[in-house]
C-alpha cells in the first residue's frame, strides 16, 4: 500500500511539475508578446482595424485662351449615418424632424426615412447610406438638418466626397482636352490629351484621412479633420479659342455629314505663336453620327498627296535648279518611270506649262518631272531639304501617341528607282496633318517654323507658375527670295488654280489642295481604295493671322466627288470667313447645329476681360448652383448659398478683383 501511495505521489509531482512548466511557458509567451513582439501585434491589429484612406486632391481647371472653362472638377457628396453615435434621447428627439427634412430634398416620404433610420438603429448599423451623388448645395442643406447638425460624434453624420470631371462646353474638343483616369479592369493609369500630358500640374497632391473598420467590411472616418489635407492642382490655360473652336467643329461636321465621310480633322493655328486655336477630330459611328474619337490631326500619319508638292517647289527654287517660269511638257497627262505611270487628274494633261502654273493646277506630271530632272543623280540633296523642314521626325508635342512620319532616305533597303518621283507628288512618304500644317505655317510666318502648342501657361490663382514661350523649330526654312515666290504661287492656287472655287475678292486666302488615293496597296484590291481630301493654307494671304488644315477621309464619291478643293476646301473657307466676319461679342458658344443638345453648349461664364485675366470675379448669373460653387471654390473663394437652382444674384459683382478666401453669397432661383 505504501509503495502504491509512493507511485501516486510521484505522478502528482510529475503533473505538478508539468503544470508549473506550462505556467512558466505561458508567462514567458505572454511576456514575449507584450514586450518583445507587442509592437508588431499592436501595429497588425491597428492595420486591420484602422487605415489611412486617400483623399483625392481637387484637380486644376483647364481654361480656353479666352477664359472659358474647358474642364473642371465638380464635387459629389455621399451622406451616411452612424446609427450608434447619437444617444437614445437625442435620436428619439430628432428622428422625425430629420426624416421630415430629408423628405424635402430626397423625394421620399418622411415615413420611409423614419422607418429606415430606426431600422439602422436597431441593427446597430454604423454606415447606413442616406444619399449619394449630391451637389454641394444639397450637401450643405442636409448637413444642417436636425440631428446631423450636431456633427459626426453626436449626430452620426458621415460625409464622403468625390470629384467628377466635367466639360462645360460639351463634346467639342473633347479628344484634345482628354482624360486621366484609372482603368478599372487593370488598375493602370490611362489618359489622353491635355489632361494626361499636364497631369503633374493638374492633379495636385492627395490628402489622407484615417478610417476605422466597422461591421460588414465598411470603414468610418475616425475624426472630422484629415490626417493630411489635399493640395489642389494648378490651372492649365490652353491655347484653344472657344469661338474659333465652335466654328471649326461645325464646319467640319457639316462637310462630313454632307459627304458621309468616314472621319476627318481640322486644325486652326495662330501663325506667329504656333498656338492651336481650334482642333476637331470627328469619326463616324455606326448610326451615322459623328463624335470625337482618335486625335487624327496628331496621331494619323499617312500619304499626304498633293499638299506635299510645296516641298518640291521650295527645294527647287532654293537650289535654283529651276524657276517658277521654267516650262515643262505634261505629255498628255502621263509620264513613266521604270515602267510605272504618273498621271494627272485632268485627262490629256495641261500641255506645256510653267512650274508655277503646274503647281497651281496640281499637275503630277509637271512636279514629278521638275523634281526627278533636278535630283535624279543626287536624291539625297532633295531628301535633305525635307529633313531640314523637320518632316522626317515627330514635332515632339506634349501629347502621347503622335504619329511617326516616314521619309525614305537614299540607301535604305526600300529605296528604288521610283521612290524619288513618287515622293514628288506625295506618295511613298507619310506625315501627320499637324506636321503638314506646321510646314505651311512657316511660309505664312515669313520662313520661321514654330512648334504647335496647346497650352500657353500654368497658373495658381492669378500667379503664373510656368509660361510656354514660342518654340522655334527652324528659324529660316528658305531664303526670302524663295519665300516671296512660294507665297505668290500659293495665292494663285486660290485665285486661278485648283482652289479657285474658294476665291473671294473680299477676303484673301492662300493654300494648296490635296487628293490622295489611300490603301491602293491593300490586299482587298480596288474595293478597298478610298480618297483623303485635304486643303492647307493660311489667311488673310497678305498678312497671315492663322494657318489651317482640313483633311477628310473616305468621302462618299457617289455624293459628288472626292477632290480636296470640293470636299476640304469649303471647310477652310467657311472657317476663314466666319473668324473675320462674325467677331464674338461674348464667350457664349453659338448654337450652330440643332443636332448638338442645348445642354452641351456653354453658358456665358465670364465677361471677356475677366476671362482673359482669370483674377476677377466671373459673371455667374444663369449658371447651375453646383457649377458656380465649384468654380468659385477653385478660384479660392468661400461660398454661401441661399436657395436652389441657378444663380440669380451674386454678392460680389462680376469684374471685381478676386481676394483669396473672400466670401461670396449666391442667391439661387
Amino acid at each position: 500500500m505504501a509503495v502504491e501511495d509512493k507511485h501516486i505521489s510521484y505522478r502528482i509531482y510529475l503533473v505538478a511539475v508539468f503544470i508549473f512548466l506550462m505556467a512558466i511557458a505561458i508567462v514567458v509567451k505572454l511576456t514575449n508578446i507584450q514586450w518583445v513582439d507587442g509592437e508588431y501585434y499592436r501595429k497588425l491589429a491597428k492595420q486591420r482595424t484602422v487605415r489611412n484612406f486617400v483623399i483625392p486632391a481637387n484637380k486644376g481647371n483647364i481654361y480656353s485662351a479666352d477664359g472659358s472653362l474647358l474642364a473642371t472638377s465638380i464635387p459629389n457628396y455621399e451622406i451616411r449615418f452612424d446609427a450608434k453615435a447619437p444617444k437614445t434621447e437625442t435620436f428619439e428627439k430628432y428622428v422625425k424632424p430629420l426624416s421630415d427634412s430629408l423628405a424635402t430634398v430626397l423625394d421620399k416620404p418622411s415615413s420611409y426615412f423614419q422607418k429606415e433610420l430606426r431600422k439602422a438603429r436597431e441593427n446597430k448599423n454604423r454606415y447606413y447610406l442616406i444619399a449619394r451623388k449630391l451637389s454641394y448645395t444639397e450637401y450643405v442643406k442636409i448637413k444642417n438638418f436636425p440631428l446631423f447638425k450636431l456633427g459626426a460624434f453626436k449626430g452620426g453624420i458621415i460625409v464622403e466626397q468625390e470629384t467628377v470631371r466635367k466639360h462645360p462646353i460639351g463634346k467639342i474638343a473633347e479628344r484634345t482636352i482628354g482624360y486621366d483616369k484609372i482603368d478599372p479592369a487593370t488598375g493602370v493609369e490611362v489618359g489622353k490629351g491635355i489632361e494626361w500630358a499636364f497631369k503633374n500640374y493638374l492633379n495636385g497632391k492627395d490628402g489622407k484621412i484615417l478610417k476605422q473598420k466597422i461591421a460588414k467590411g465598411q470603414w468610418k472616418p475616425i475624426r472630422d479633420v484629415n490626417e493630411v489635407d489635399p493640395v489642389d492642382g494648378y490651372d492649365v490655360i490652353s491655347t484653344i479659342d472657344v469661338f474659333i473652336q465652335d466654328i471649326a467643329h461645325h464646319a467640319l461636321l457639316k462637310q462630313l455629314e454632307d459627304y458621309e465621310a468616314d472621319h476627318g480633322c481640322v486644325v486652326v493655328m495662330e501663325t506667329q505663336t504656333g498656338h492651336v486655336k481650334a482642333i476637331s477630330n470627328l469619326g463616324r459611328a455606326e448610326d451615322g453620327s459623328y463624335y470625337e474619337t482618335t486625335n487624327y490631326a496628331i496621331a494619323e500619319s499617312h500619304e499626304p498627296g498633293s499638299t506635299f508638292k510645296l516641298v518640291d517647289l521650295m527645294a527647287i527654287l532654293e537650289d535654283k535648279v529651276a524657276d517658277t517660269s521654267t516650262v515643262y511638257d505634261s505629255h498628255n497627262g502621263v509620264v513613266k518611270y521604270y515602267g510605272r505611270s504618273v498621271r494627272d487628274s485632268h485627262n490629256g494633261g495641261y500641255g506645256k506649262v510653267s512650274l508655277a502654273r503646274g503647281f497651281e493646277l496640281s499637275s503630277n506630271t509637271v512636279m514629278v518631272q521638275a523634281v526627278y530632272n533636278a535630283y535624279k543623280s543626287n536624291p539625297s540633296k532633295f531628301v535633305n531639304h525635307i529633313n531640314s523642314y523637320g518632316l522626317n521626325k515627330t514635332l515632339g508635342l506634349h501629347f502621347k501617341g503622335e504619329g511617326r512620319p516616314y521619309i525614305p532616305q537614299p540607301g535604305d533597303k526600300h529605296w528604288s528607282g521610283t521612290t524619288l518621283p513618287w515622293m514628288a507628288f506625295g506618295y511613298n512618304v507619310s506625315v501627320t496633318p499637324m506636321q503638314t500644317l506646321a510646314f505651311y505655317n512657316s511660309v505664312a510666318n515669313d520662313g520661321v517654323m514654330v512648334k504647335p502648342q496647346f497650352v500657353s501657361e500654368i497658373k495658381e490663382w492669378n500667379k503664373t507658375i510656368k509660361k510656354f514661350d514660342v518654340e522655334v523649330i527652324n528659324p529660316q526654312v528658305c531664303s526670302p527670295e524663295t519665300l516671296k515666290k512660294v507665297k505668290a504661287v500659293l495665292l494663285n492656287v486660290v485665285k486661278k488654280g485648283t482652289g479657285s472655287k474658294l476665291y473671294s475678292k473680299d477676303f484673301s486666302m492662300a493654300g494648296k489642295t490635296g487628293t490622295a488615293q489611300m490603301n491602293y496597296g491593300g490586299k482587298e484590291g480596288k474595293s478597298a481604295l478610298y480618297y483623303a481630301s485635304s486643303f492647307v493654307g493660311y489667311f488673310p494671304a497678305d498678312h497671315p493671322k492663322y494657318s489651317c488644315i482640313v483633311v477628310v477621309h473616305k468621302p462618299n464619291t457617289a455624293k459628288n466627288n472626292y477632290y480636296g478643293a470640293d470636299v476640304a476646301g469649303p471647310v477652310f473657307k467657311r472657317i476663314a470667313q466666319k473668324i473675320f466676319t462674325d467677331a464674338p461679342s461674348t464667350n457664349k458658344i453659338k448654337q450652330l447645329d440643332s443636332k448638338i443638345p442645348k445642354q452641351e453648349i456653354s453658358y456665358d461664364k465670364f465677361d471677356n476681360e475677366s476671362n482673359k485675366k482669370l483674377n476677377q470675379i466671373p459673371n455667374l448669373k444663369g449658371m447651375p448652383g453646383m457649377d458656380a460653387i465649384a468654380l468659385l471654390e477653385n478660384l479660392g473663394l468661400k461660398v454661401k448659398v441661399n436657395g436652389m437652382g441657378k444663380v440669380k444674384n451674386q454678392s460680389i459683382q462680376a469684374g471685381t478683383s478676386i481676394s483669396k478666401n473672400a466670401t461670396i453669397v449666391l442667391e439661387l432661383s
